[in-house]
This record gives structure tokens, C-alpha cells and sequence, in this order.
């Protein structure tokens, strides 16, 4: 076992062999958007990306499913469709699976991945003076739930759909093309709980430029509204001992970084000299990709 529950990473690996180990995830959620497809798809991407935030290769998965039986089959396989459609995105294929009856439908993925046990990425391994990337923009749970609350504009929350079903299987392999460091996916913790997990597990401390970090459009305009997800207090509560806010930094940045994310994007620790790189090959693949921060001597996470 190469990495399991000791360093608190996106998912656990096993070597096979001197050039071959497995990664291995599972992740599932109720939903975050009404269309059943969207769901499927938004599921799926999520899922895999624990094994992408390792820098490996997603071959196969698993169906994670619970369904209310006031709930239509045709439903179901709606949901399923969407997430068969994300695999064959990744260039892999959903194996089987398991659905039990529930009050409330969930939905995800048991993802079974290949790495090189050379080129796993960690969330322990950032050094003082690694830049810090970010290669989705963030607010998806932040519109979402203003959908939830019939309060999104449907194109805020088209572009925040198509976000959340974007693979991050690009991302990765230019991050282990690039010699990445460290580095995580942004999900449930939000950008600051999961900054704060690389922060302790490498020793480190990680400063992020406000002005630099990336919001999807309406994002803020919903938060001036008070719209907030359900673990945005949650993540407040458990990480705010870690954090630090510079006077400067107003009001709806330091709530909307608390905000959990769905399918997010690859928080990244690259070397100085090879992040201009790495930013150049996202340009020349269509891949967003923004320089958001830098790793410190020192601990905790600071936001100016």
C-alpha cells in the first residue's frame, strides 16, 4: 500500500509492480442539479477526479446508486446514461454496479485508475517557493444551491453544469508532464479546507492572492444575497484555526471561499520554473488554468 488512509489523499493506491500500481476511489452524492443526466455526468466527473488529483489514468468503474421507488426506472437510467457518457469521455467504461432502495436518490462511482508509483501525486510533497494553480474556476456550490432556491439565472447555472461535467484528466497529466509537486482536488472541503490539507500534511504554509482567484459568473452576486451551501459553516468551523484572512480581503471573498465545491478543479504546487510551462501547455490544450498563490515557510493557510 503506497498511500491509504495515513495521508488523508484523494484516493488510495497499491503497487502491482516496479511500474504499476492501482488507484482506487469511491465518492457519491444526492443532487446537485434537477436534470437527471446532468446529475449523472456531474457524478461521474466528480468521482474521477480523486483519481486524476493522483495523476492517474481512470480504466474502469463501478455504479454507486440509491433510488426511492416513487422514482421512475427510466429516471434511473438517465442518471446512469450520464454517468456511462463521462467514462466513455475518459476513454473508459462503467463495469457494473450496485443500487439499493433509499428515500433520497444518490448517485457516484467506485473508480478503479492505473499510476506509475513514480508519479503519484500527493498532497504531501509542496515546497516553500512552489506557485500555486488552479485549473477550474470556483462557485459551483454557490450557484447551485441559488438553483436550488429558484434563484439562478439559467445561464449562470449552464456554465456552472458544464464546470462541474468537465473532466479533470487533462489538468493531471500536463501536472505530472510538468514535474507537479503536489497537489488535490477541490471538492467538498472548499478551496481553503483542501489548501489547508496539503498546508499540513507537507509542513508548509500556502498564500493565496484574492484578487487572482477565479469565480464563475454570478457566483458573487449570489453570495451578496446570502446564498450559501450547507458546508460552508461546517468547513468555517473545522478549518478556520488554519486560516488567515489579511484586513484587506472583504466580506463575500472570505465566505465564498468557505463554500464546498462540486467537481472542481486541480489545486496544483508546481516549481517556479516549471509553471510557465505548465500554463503554456494548458493554453495550447484549451485548458483554463490560473496562477493563484505560492507556497511559504511556515503553516496554515493565508488568504491576502
Amino acid at each position: 500500500m503506497l498511500v491509504g488512509l495515513h495521508t488523508s489523499d484523494d484516493a488510495a493506491v497499491y503497487r502491482l509492480s516496479d511500474d504499476l500500481a492501482v488507484v482506487q476511489t469511491v465518492d457519491f452524492f444526492a443532487p446537485v442539479v434537477d436534470d437527471a443526466y446532468d446529475y449523472g455526468a456531474i457524478a461521474a466527473a466528480n468521482a474521477m477526479s480523486d483519481i486524476y488529483a493522483m495523476g492517474g489514468t481512470v480504466r474502469f468503474a463501478l455504479n454507486v446508486a440509491a433510488w426511492p421507488e416513487e422514482l421512475s426506472a427510466e429516471l434511473l437510467a438517465r442518471v446512469f446514461q450520464g454517468g456511462t457518457d463521462a467514462m466513455a469521455l475518459a476513454g473508459a467504461v462503467i463495469a457494473g454496479g450496485h443500487t439499493i432502495r433509499d428515500a433520497e436518490p444518490k448517485y457516484g462511482l467506485s473508480v478503479t485508475g492505473t499510476v506509475h508509483p513514480d508519479r503519484i501525486i500527493t498532497k504531501a510533497a509542496a515546497k516553500p517557493g512552489d506557485l500555486l494553480i488552479l485549473t477550474k474556476p470556483l462557485g459551483t456550490g454557490t450557484i447551485t444551491t441559488a438553483a436550488k432556491n429558484l434563484a439562478a439565472d439559467p445561464a449562470h447555472l449552464a456554465a456552472a453544469i458544464a464546470s462541474m461535467k468537465r473532466l479533470n484528466d487533462v489538468a493531471s497529466r500536463l501536472a505530472v508532464a510538468a514535474d507537479v509537486r503536489a497537489g488535490t482536488d477541490i471538492t467538498g472541503f472548499g478551496l481553503l479546507g483542501h489548501a489547508d490539507e496539503i498546508a499540513t500534511k507537507s509542513g508548509v504554509a500556502i498564500t493565496f492572492d484574492a484578487a487572482a482567484l477565479p469565480w464563475l459568473d454570478g457566483a458573487r452576486a449570489y453570495a451578496m444575497q446570502e446564498i450559501r451551501t450547507g458546508g460552508s459553516a461546517r468547513n468555517r468551523d473545522y478549518f478556520a484555526a488554519h486560516v488567515t484572512f489579511a484586513d484587506g480581503v472583504d466580506g463575500v471573498t472570505r465566505q465564498m471561499l468557505w463554500e464546498s465545491e462540486t467537481s472542481g478543479g486541480l489545486l496544483l504546487c508546481l516549481a517556479p520554473d516549471a509553471a510557465d510551462g505548465f500554463l503554456t501547455a494548458c493554453r495550447e490544450e484549451g485548458q483554463a488554468a490560473w496562477r493563484i498563490g505560492a507556497v511559504r515557510e511556515g503553516a496554515g493557510v493565508t488568504v491576502q
